[in-house]
């Protein structure tokens, strides 16, 4: 399928961006900057309309607010934290998204995250969520977290069909992460992703480093998300080998 990569300078004035950007605090370790929640949103989305699908990937990375926010929540209270939706900076991540809602007709999506940890850099939001998890004993930094069922389920109400789309990457770091992700969307109906060869679990995200792989992988999801009457997922023989890296030889 041929998709049309649009610049983001035409998609920012189709879509709006809004999302719940908190401070958690944690004993043992200075506030922690997150973000629970985006929605984007189309120009001439209708007011109150349910999700037309929701997508998962790996954190928040270089998304903010356009105004930062002072609000506070302590680990204890996470699961009672109320979501305010505030005006968000897009990053690329979510224009990748914008150009999936464009040539879906999509007017409403919503944007969850394997941690809420604000953190641009892969390598260092590993680390960081490792160490609080391990150093603090405390998973809440993720929606996937048992106190955040609740959360969850709210975030996950979409149109009846609507597809859930896991896009959080195929490291090996986010194992611990995407374990609880899966088995807390077993249930769900509609769960998609263009997976990993031979890696359950593991799904391309939707900004690679190169522009064609880019642009591959929108084409492939717009295909995958077509066909969602076919097969659960896109065989591993076929053009998921696009993204796999060339052997050295």
């Amino acid at each position: 399928m041929t998709a049309i990569f649009i610049p983001a300078s035409s998609l920012k004035l189709q879509y709006t961006v809004l999302g719940h950007f908190y401070s958690l605090n944690v004993p043992g370790t200075e506030p922690l900057k997150c973000r629970s929640v985006v929605e984007i949103r189309s120009k001439h989305a209708r007011r109150g309309a349910r999700a037309d699908a929701v997508f998962v990937m790996m954190n928040p990375g270089s998304s903010r607010p356009v105004a930062e926010t002072n609000h506070a929540v302590d680990a204890a209270q996470v699961a009672q934290m109320v979501a305010k939706l505030l005006p968000t900076v897009p990053d690329a991540t979510q224009y990748q998204v914008m150009r999936v809602m464009h040539s879906m007709g999509w007017d409403r999506v919503r944007l969850l995250n394997l941690s809420d940890l604000r953190d641009p850099q892969s390598a260092s939001f590993a680390e960081r969520y490792v160490q609080l998890e391990q150093q603090a004993g405390s998973k809440v930094h993720s929606v996937f977290a048992p106190e955040r069922s609740s959360e969850l389920q709210k975030n996950l109400s979409r149109k009846s069909n609507a597809p859930i789309v896991c896009a959080w990457g195929v490291g090996d770091d986010l194992s611990p992460l995407t374990v609880r992700a899966t088995s807390a969307l077993a249930c769900e109906s509609s769960v998609v992703g263009l997976a990993k060869s031979g890696q359950p679990g593991r799904y391309f995200h939707p900004l690679p480093s190169l522009q064609r792989q880019k642009e591959q992988w929108l084409a492939q999801m717009l295909e995958r998300l077509h066909g969602l009457s076919g097969p659960p997922l896109i065989p591993a023989s076929s053009r998921l080998c696009l993204f796999e890296p060339k052997p050295i030889v």
